[in-house]
């Protein structure tokens, strides 16, 4: 991805992403620890029946994304839903929505980075597991942060080489684990723990498959916005098909039992099994490689350049528009997302790692949820204004089986979120950013008032 940031804020980014470039970025996202390390976690939950919570979260994501299409097309914008929402729910939930996937993102700082520890923690079995996962988690995590500072620009071609390589691996996983010959025993009984089980494993597969939403906020960078559309589409597609089958390979080979929990990446286990140890090394290889590109691009790139452009009409304080004079990074920024992800690691080590990841990544699903929930009516609101027909002329793409989609997304979001509120610390976690927001809000709203700072939220520049 290349764009070009500097203190004028009527420079715009540069138009560099085509369809194949938006795919690489949609399953890119989707192929980090929530698949490669979460998933044994949703195994222990639900045992076989986790591969059905995939599936349906899967859908429910498919769903989702196509219901954004419409507005990412009509109204591109690297804001994403912050716009969208603004215009037709209101400031309040327009910002709500931008910065809730941000704070997703930033929450991604701390939790994908203990993830990354303890992959990469596969490669040094003579250390103590807990101590190597956070000690792996700060270096990897710090050695990023100076690469986004030293100005690291991710090439759109880059992004679909490294897609495909992941992409590849899972599918080899999976069809290599077919002709091998599965141990259909392994998936009985099929639910082992019930509809509970299948249950508590969907924020699980929420979290896996959510990154796809990304694409959405490449609005000032795609050459056509109406790759967008499709690259929603074929990104679900492609996550849903792939890791589906990986996941039936290894429970074919593997009795789940042995799959279940946080220790290493099952299908690293399964690979390792199946394979070998040079099986195994080059699975987890590719977990370490797809969690770390979630650190570098969204847990960092992704909220300093949100909180650079906000900053540049007052909505964020005025050291986030800071950008060192040779890099052109925005170092505050980045120091900022720095500080909250080590805070995240320190608070990991207290607690427990895996503990602390599987808190703060169901953090993420709510508030990635609510984004979209958010992102879905006003997409609906956009179809009733216009008209299909009108939409169809303006933008050449229309939502396929509307209202039948968004009902669906609606209705999935829904479901999901009720299921992340599992215990008492996951209410307690939502309040106190959403209480941290509302007193933002409030303060917006008084610089609104005295004429501080513009009206218009409309604060990513168009190309």
């Amino acid at each position: 991805m290349s764009e070009t940031l500097n203190g004028n804020s009527n420079t715009p980014m540069v138009r560099a992403l085509g369809f194949w470039s938006l795919w690489a970025i949609g399953v890119g996202a989707v192929v980090g620890d929530g698949v490669f390390l979460y998933t044994g976690y949703a195994l222990g939950e639900a045992g076989p029946s986790a591969t059905a919570a995939f599936v349906f979260a899967g859908f429910v994501q498919m769903a989702i994304m196509v219901s954004m299409c419409e507005l990412s097309v009509g109204m591109p914008s690297a804001a994403g839903p912050t716009v969208w929402v603004t215009h037709y729910v209101g400031r309040f939930w327009g910002l709500l929505s931008g910065l809730a996937f941000t704070v997703g993102y930033m929450i991604l700082g701390g939790s994908v980075s203990v993830a990354l520890g303890r992959i990469i923690a596969y490669w040094t079995p003579n250390m103590d597991l807990e101590f190597a996962t956070i000690l792996w988690a700060a270096i990897f995590f710090t050695l990023f942060l100076i690469m986004n500072i030293v100005g690291v620009e991710f090439m759109g071609k880059g992004q679909l080489i490294l897609c495909i390589v992941l992409v590849g691996i899972m599918t080899a996983f999976g069809i290599g684990g077919m002709i091998k010959g599965m141990d259909m025993a392994n998936f009985q009984p099929y639910m082992p723990y019930g509809f509970d089980g299948l249950s508590a494993a969907i924020p699980i597969a929420t979290y896996a498959f959510m990154g796809a939403s990304c694409i959405c906020f490449a609005g000032e960078e795609c050459k056509r916005p109406k790759d967008m559309a499709r690259a929603l589409v074929w990104s679900s597609l492609t996550f849903i098909g792939v890791y589906t089958l990986a996941m039936v390979a290894m429970i074919g080979h593997v009795f789940y039992g042995e799959l279940a929990g946080l220790e290493a990446s099952p299908f690293t286990i399964a690979a390792q099994i199946i394979f070998g140890p040079a099986g195994g090394a080059i699975v987890n290889l590719a977990a370490a490689i797809a969690a770390a590109t979630c650190l570098l691009t969204g847990a960092l790139y992704t909220p300093s350049r949100l909180f650079y452009s906000m900053s540049l009409k007052g909505y964020m304080p005025k050291f986030f528009g800071y950008l060192h004079p040779k890099t052109k990074t925005p170092v505050y920024g980045l120091l900022v997302c720095w500080v909250v992800g080590m805070a995240g690691i320190g608070i990991a080590s207290s607690v427990g790692a895996m503990t602390f990841y599987v808190f703060l990544s169901n953090q993420a699903v709510i508030a990635w949820i609510i984004s979209w929930a958010l992102s879905v009516y006003a997409g609906v609101r956009y179809r009733m204004d216009l008209g299909r027909d009108a939409i169809k002329e303006k933008i050449g793409w229309t939502q396929p089986l509307f209202p039948l989609i968004p009902i669906v997304a609606i209705g999935g979001c829904i479901y999901c979120i009720y299921l992340s509120f599992y215990d008492i610390y996951q209410v307690l976690g939502l309040a106190v950013w959403v209480a941290i927001y509302s007193v933002y809000y409030w303060r917006i709203q008084i610089k609104v008032k005295k004429g501080l700072i513009d009206d218009d939220i409309s604060f990513i520049r168009q190309g």
